[in-house]
């Protein structure tokens, strides 16, 4: 009690001084500002900025944690250490060794992401005047959760520079943003230092520098880490079975590979009222439409089993929704209640179309086999188009109506 009187006290000391906003932010995350309003009527609720910030956070956690068990495990696979797991409630999968690797690989990247993006937050906040936002929270954990487990830490910083400054900063801050920024750093990654971000060696620690040690000359055995997108897009049968990919038992991105823990994340965020099931719905339909469509063309022989779309085109339709990052996006990122559409009717359009278009890209983009993020990207960018047509038609309908009941 005695520590909260103090911060409370020495907050009227930095009022009006340029460490005002560093100040107030930390004292606002130990506790409750004492500020209260004085007249008129208010809105009660229990809801803020940051609540909704640490629900979104509750909501990865699960994610984070089996994301560093299955890295270690991948790993420990790779190598041969252990043999594949007796399914998801394994002891070999949720061994300490697999958790200690996670640990030493998966931290640092959420350190970096955290270091590098709150002090561009405050740095900003001292030179603009204003208290610092707490939206950094959500996209410092989202974006160690979207990249590959051996991510030089210095690429994930400038990454993170960008993302914050370029795709937030510049707008005007939280809630200023067109495009997403967790999503905005990994295209950054992907297209500044593609070798990083796609190929079969980044996915598992470890793999990077065998294919190193082989280049050199070194007489050493390769780890295999290639993603069930990516063996799909060169035409080959995926190895694993559809419990490893609905579970998560699988390379890829350290949160992006339990589709099983994303949906039970999914259904928190809408249970809290937070994530929209407009938008988590109509995409997954428009990929299972969109998914339909490649697998029709494949049953009616329209292409040929030598083409290079064909292992992809294939694919059950539903598998799409098991595979790469489609389910995390469609949960985590095509939700972002500032850069998605704002309308009911807009969201079941702007939903949909992620959907459509992810598979598309994911089919027809044998190199870059993961389409979600630039599908979000790309409807980020028209979701305001499409809300202001639905405003606009909802505005015709109401004018019709209005001259019929004066005619």
């Amino acid at each position: 009690m005695s520590l909260k009187n103090n911060l409370h006290k020495l907050k009227e000391k930095y009022n009006g001084t340029k460490m005002a906003p560093l100040f107030n932010g930390f004292h606002t995350f130990l506790y409750t500002p004492n500020e209260i309003t004085h007249g008129g009527t208010h809105i009660k609720a229990a809801d803020d900025l940051k609540r909704t910030m640490n629900t979104v956070i509750m909501a990865l956690v699960p994610c984070l944690i089996f994301g560093m068990f299955n890295a270690g495990y991948q790993h420990h696979l790779a190598l041969g250490d252990i043999q594949a797991a007796n399914g998801f409630f394994g002891a070999t999968f949720w061994s300490w060794d697999n958790l200690v690797v996670g640990l030493w690989k998966v931290l640092p990247l959420v350190i970096v992401s955290y270091g590098v993006g709150l002090a561009i937050e405050f740095l900003f906040a001292v030179i603009k005047g204003h208290e610092i936002e707490e939206g950094y929270l959500v996209t410092g954990m989202l974006v160690p959760l979207i990249v590959p487990i051996d991510l030089p830490l210095w690429m994930l910083a400038v990454a993170v520079a960008f993302g914050v400054v370029i795709g937030k900063e510049v707008f005007g801050g939280t809630g200023m943003n067109i495009l997403n920024p967790a999503l905005t750093i990994r295209a950054f990654l992907f297209f500044a230092y593609p070798t990083w971000m796609s190929g079969d060696k980044v996915w598992v620690h470890g793999a990077v520098e065998r294919a190193q040690e082989i280049a050199g000359g070194a007489n050493v055995d390769a780890i295999s880490g290639e993603t069930v997108l990516g063996s799909l897009a060169q035409g080959h049968e995926a190895s694993y079975s559809v419990a490893d990919m609905f579970f998560g038992m699988i390379p890829g991105s350290v949160g992006e590979t339990s589709t099983l823990l994303i949906l039970l994340g999914g259904l928190f965020l809408i249970f809290t009222k937070i994530g929209s099931w407009r938008i988590m719905l109509s995409s997954v339909v428009g990929a299972l439409v969109m998914g339909l469509i490649f697998n029709g063309v494949v049953d009616a022989g329209w292409i040929s089993e030598s083409s290079k779309f064909y292992g992809l085109m294939s694919t059950e339709f539903w598998h799409h929704l098991l595979i790469g990052g489609f389910a995390f996006g469609a949960v985590f990122m095509a939700t972002d209640p500032v850069t998605a559409s704002q309308t009911n009717k807009g969201k079941w359009i702007y939903g949909f179309l992620i959907g459509f278009i992810s598979i598309l890209i994911r089919v027809f983009n044998p190199a870059y086999p993961e389409g979600v993020m630039l599908a979000i990207l790309l409807m980020n960018v028209f979701a305001p188009t499409i809300d202001h047509y639905v405003v606009q038609g909802n505005v015709k309908k109401r004018m019709k109506r209005l001259k019929a009941k004066t005619a």
